[in-house]
């Protein structure tokens, strides 16, 4: 897989700020580009024959501000080497500075060391984009606020939580019978700030993981019969825990559930095992790039574009503006 994006002439443009994109998710970058009301850099990003990444920058970088868009989704560890292969290139062709933005931050499960002999790869990653050359990086949503210490360069963390909340408020989902719940324990900070932004209540669901991919529902802490209840994550990889929520929620009582989550990841075909199920409708963001499926059209799913957001934090990152404005409203 490669692409060639190129440039507008450079008298349509002759700022020094850059967009590029990788493979991992060009339509995102358009989107952002378009926002910002810049082109994209022209960038070609193939392969050799032996599947070593090539990477080669189509116009000067030089003095530039350059930021790549670059989510490192499925595959990861291809979109994460074209990533680290596109800062080297960047970083050797004189750009003044290099910022990465990682609408998804692939790793970030494994943050800690949970049993004996395991790596922190979440750090590793965030080393290897240091030492690359990166002189900035901006996620959404990482899956735990520590990976913002893993960077030892200034690092903005973007939270797609008032998107989620605002989406809801729109579809009638933010009066006294809503309960927002947390799929567990971990996540019941982002849970409350959703039902905050939504003036309700929270539940939780207790759980434990016999063993990866498998999970065992314990307990609902929290009132939840006879509620519209709106599940919230971070992200949603095989669906195997959302989907033993929901009947767990539904069998205790609820009235329906609505899932939300910042990062589709959507492996092993959990979407259709997510629309197999009694929910009510799905919610999830673009960070991730969506295949397109019959699942699309059914009203049942609904993607929200961060594209503003990135195009706002660029822009106040480029300007020197303050970033934590859009801190407003946060998880």
């Amino acid at each position: 897989m490669s692409h060639h994006l190129p440039s507008k002439p450079f008298e349509e443009y002759t700022g020094r700020l850059r967009l590029f994109s990788g493979n991992a998710h060009p339509a995102l970058a358009q989107s952002i580009a378009e926002h910002l009301g810049v082109p994209l850099g022209g960038i070609t990003c193939s392969r050799f024959n032996d599947g070593e990444i090539r990477v080669q920058i189509d116009e000067s970088a030089r003095g530039n501000d350059v930021f790549i868009i670059q989510p490192t989704c499925s595959p990861v560890n291809d979109n994460l080497m074209e990533l680290l292969i596109m800062i080297d290139a960047f970083r050797r062709a004189s750009a003044d500075r290099i910022t990465v933005v990682l609408p998804y931050y692939g790793y970030a499960r494994q943050d800690k060391k949970i049993k004996p002999r395991e790596p922190v790869t979440a750090r590793l990653v965030a080393d290897l984009i240091t030492e690359a050359g990166a002189t900035r990086a901006v996620c959404v949503d990482l899956h735990a606020g520590q990976i913002q210490g893993f960077f030892r360069i200034p690092m903005d963390h973007l939270y797609a939580g008032p998107l989620i909340a605002d989406s809801l408020t729109e579809m009638g989902l933010s009066n006294g019978n809503i309960c927002v719940v947390s799929p567990d324990v971990g996540g019941v900070t982002r849970a409350r700030a959703l039902a905050e932004s939504l003036k309700t209540s929270i539940a939780i669901i207790a759980k434990r993981r016999p063993e990866p991919g498998k999970v065992e529902i314990l307990e609902i802490i929290g009132d939840i019969r006879g509620r519209e209840c709106v599940m919230i994550d971070d992200m949603i990889d095989t669906g195997g825990t959302i989907v033993h929520g929901i009947e767990a929620l539904l069998e205790r009582g609820a009235e329906s559930v609505t899932v939300c989550c910042t990062h589709p990841i959507f492996s092993q075909g959990a979407l259709g095992r997510l629309m197999a199920s009694p929910v009510k409708q799905i919610l999830c963001t673009d960070t991730i790039p969506l295949k397109r499926s019959e699942y699309m059209d059914s009203g049942r799913l609904k993607v929200l574009s961060v594209a503003p957001l990135l195009a706002d934090a660029i822009r106040r990152i480029h300007e020197e503006d303050s970033v934590s404005e859009l801190f407003d409203r946060t998880w």
